[in-house]
């Protein structure tokens, strides 16, 4: 999979919602209603991210669950990272 570059990260970025780019990586802050629901959500993203073969680093704390998104293997962003934040976000 081909890395993207500045250009096509900027047009992604345009067609999601509260994700920042950092550095090589694209990442979001979910703010849930309890430590619960915040499992459930990451359960879910799991789900996804097992599905496409393609892992976020997740940090949860209570309420909050950051996500974050690369293509290690390419070394940046790549198609496979907005795909797949789309699909989080539809969640």
């Amino acid at each position: 999979m081909a890395l993207l570059n500045q250009e096509q990260i900027k047009n992604e970025l345009k067609s999601l919602t509260g994700w920042k780019q950092n550095g090589k990586e694209i990442e979001k802050e979910f703010e849930l209603k309890d430590f619960v629901r915040s499992m459930g959500f990451v359960h879910s993203v799991a789900l996804l991210a097992e599905k496409a073969d393609h892992h976020p680093d997740i940090d949860i704390r209570w309420n909050k669950v950051k996500l974050v998104l690369s293509t290690h293997s390419e070394g940046g962003l790549t198609e496979k990272d907005f795909k797949l934040a789309k699909q989080i976000d539809a969640l």
